[in-house]
């Protein structure tokens, strides 16, 4: 399931992208706008900052912008950010690869198959959608 955490951080997203200007949007507008807490919210903002998607500018008409055009801000990228890894299970990360403790052979396991699976299929989706797409829609 999809964390609150995510949830919020792609509504928060998509409505600084919705704005359309480089007029730097407050997080209390954001937090009305998207129905979000605003404390958890700014703690969203500053990780998705951290990780150089948002950059923000303090004082009276400070807030957070986005850093890239919309259209290339990939889904793979803010999901890492905000969710981790993309993978279900450890041993199918193309990034956070960890042997099974449960499993002696991968190469026969029916679950590392199927996962694999899921992970190129979300991967397929992630990679093919940008934040432009979301805030279209």
């Amino acid at each position: 399931m999809l964390s609150k955490k995510t949830k919020y951080g792609l509504k928060a997203l998509t409505f600084i992208a919705r704005t359309g200007s480089d007029v730097p949007v407050q997080v209390g507008e954001i937090a009305k706008g998207e129905h979000i807490p605003q404390k958890f919210l700014e703690s969203i903002l500053l990780t998705l900052r951290k990780a150089g998607i948002l950059g923000s500018k303090k004082g009276k008409h400070g807030g957070y912008y986005l850093r890239k055009d919309p259209s290339e801000i990939l889904m793979t990228e803010v999901m890492r950010v905000l969710e981790g890894p993309i993978a279900m299970v450890p041993c199918v990360s193309l990034n956070f690869y960890e042997k099974c403790d449960d499993c002696p052979d991968e190469d026969s396991c029916s679950v590392n198959k199927l996962m694999i699976q899921v992970r190129d299929s979300t991967l397929e989706v992630f990679k093919n959608t940008s934040l432009k797409d979301l805030s279209e829609r």
